[in-house]
């Protein structure tokens, strides 16, 4: 049974609506009065985030049950619940995004000039929606706060975005919404066989027939691969990061990518076992395939956010070879790469904004000697530079370690192959940091200011994060084990489930 809340008031409810008050609040605010509207902004993003940590520290690690539930009647005669809560993997995730939330708001500061009122609204309402993904029990809540996301998000890059802006949101709304759509008819499929109930955990206790499971499992694959985003469904992502404002690219690598994963462990895996397990071999192989296509194309790549974006490609790749591994080395280090990737690429988005906010401009060629004129701002790009490529105690070696041990396990093949894109990762990083960093002072960067304190604040809990990942992983991998092992128990359960089950636990310990 799941851990009723112990807080005494209603936490996910309030962590999901105080953002959507605070969006109420600005829309009555005069647009004139720009420094209220920001503070209103910030104020709420930081209540938010104040607000999860008891997520956080009254956690119980010891078991793989939902915590800190809410359940209420909604829908009677469609027997549609209001319910909430979270795991060892979804808490994780909720942190993540608050804490985003008040880093967007800081880094827009100064660079959103129009349209002040509207902007500060669409992240503040994305923020409530993307919790609510990430807290949601029942089938038919998830599934609006998964098209809720589209609306702002969609804003945020067609009108505050570059000047191809309108044709990346078309592209991002339409790839997202038809894998919705997929998504959609296999849960209305999921309601009459699962005996019409949307409960998200009763479903995940029941057997459906084999041909039932894999039809469904595509359905759903068409919604998650696309947002993840997995090849070949990743050519919407590059155009939506590079014509997105800073806030709405840091949002997009930090949290929504890292919801096609989540969808994956939450659904794919224990409402469809057998598929899953059916599944592996061509799911590892598309991840290989974008772990190399991937770092390959950020070789070829001029502009700095389009290259970020293309290593997001490679990067989530590393996840779902993790995921698709089905051990237990595998999935925890894919949960904990989706939250490096999060900090880390998140970390990148801030810093390109930086930059960006000075020159206005994201081609490489535009850069050289930065490190001269602005050495604050080298030495932060630089820590985030070595996370992404793995350096040992920095957060991305121990997720990206994980993946590889977990791949080698499940396959030789695919564990060798997924290797050489750490290689590569390394390679178009450095040459990346070399040609924006070192060479020749470009005059288009003499005389520019170092960072200020406002942009050193909004990446500090980035450093912080990353090296305290990399430096003591096991104060977040604590909270997956429970839950990682009961998944791996549905997995494979029956014939050698009981075997399996007791070597996880062995591995665990």
């Amino acid at each position: 049974m799941p851990i009723e809340n112990s807080l005494g008031f209603p936490v996910l409810s309030t962590l999901i609506f105080l953002p959507v008050v605070g969006a109420a609040i600005i829309l009555l605010i005069s647009r004139k009065q720009e420094s209220l509207i920001k503070s209103v902004a910030l104020l709420t993003s930081i209540a938010a985030f104040l607000l999860s940590i008891p997520l956080f520290t009254d956690f119980d690690k010891s078991t793989h049950l939902m915590q800190f539930v809410e359940k209420r009647q909604w829908i009677p005669s469609w027997n549609i619940m209001y319910s909430l809560g979270v795991d060892g993997i979804s808490v994780l995730f909720v942190l993540l995004s608050t804490l985003v939330t008040i880093l967007c708001v800081l880094i827009s500061w100064n660079a959103v000039k129009t349209k002040m009122k509207e902007f500060y609204i669409s992240l503040l309402i994305l923020e409530g929606a993307m919790i609510g993904v990430f807290c949601s029990l029942d089938f038919f809540l998830f599934y609006i706060f998964w098209e809720a996301m589209l609306i702002p998000m969609y804003l945020l890059i067609g009108v505050w975005g570059g000047p191809n802006r309108v044709y990346a949101a078309i592209k991002f709304f339409l790839y997202t919404l038809v894998g919705s759509v997929l998504m959609l008819v296999g849960i209305i499929v999921l309601y009459f066989y699962g005996g019409r109930t949307f409960d998200i955990l009763q479903l995940a206790t029941r057997n459906y027939p084999y041909e039932l499971q894999f039809w469904l499992f595509w359905a759903f694959f068409a919604a998650f691969a696309v947002k993840v985003p997995m090849f070949p469904m990743h050519t919407w992502l590059p155009d939506a990061h590079t014509e997105a404002p800073t806030a709405g690219s840091v949002v997009l690598a930090a949290v929504l990518i890292k919801m096609g994963a989540y969808g994956f462990l939450r659904f794919s895996i224990p409402l469809f076992p057998e598929a899953a397990r059916a599944m592996t071999v061509p799911m590892m192989v598309l991840s290989v395939i974008a772990i190399i296509y991937g770092a390959i194309v950020c070789l070829a790549q001029t502009d700095l956010k389009r290259l970020i974006a293309y290593s997001s490609v490679s990067h989530m790749g590393f996840v779902t070879l993790g995921i698709f591994a089905m051990n237990v080395q595998g999935l925890e280090g894919g949960i904990l790469q989706m939250l490096n990737h999060g900090v880390v690429t998140g970390a990148l988005f801030l810093s390109v904004g930086v930059i960006y906010e000075r020159t206005h401009s994201r081609e490489i060629s535009d850069y050289g000697g930065v490190a001269t004129v602005l050495p604050i701002y080298a030495a932060f790009f630089m820590v985030f530079t070595l996370a992404s490529i793995g350096l040992p105690g920095l957060n991305g070696f121990v997720g990206e370690f994980l993946i590889i041990l977990g791949g080698f396990t499940a396959s030789k093949w695919a564990g060798a192959f997924a290797a050489t894109g750490i290689i590569i990762g390394a390679a178009y990083m450095l040459w990346l940091y070399q040609r924006v960093f070192f060479l020749q002072t470009n005059q288009k960067v003499a005389g520019l200011h170092d960072m200020n304190m406002r942009e050193i604040i909004t990446l500090v809990p980035m450093i912080v994060l990353v090296f305290w990942i990399g430096i003591y992983p096991n104060t977040f991998l604590s909270f997956m084990h429970p839950s990682v092992q009961h998944l791996l128990e549905r997995v494979y359960s029956g014939g050698q489930g009981a075997t399996y089950a007791g070597q996880i636990a062995g591995l665990i310990k």
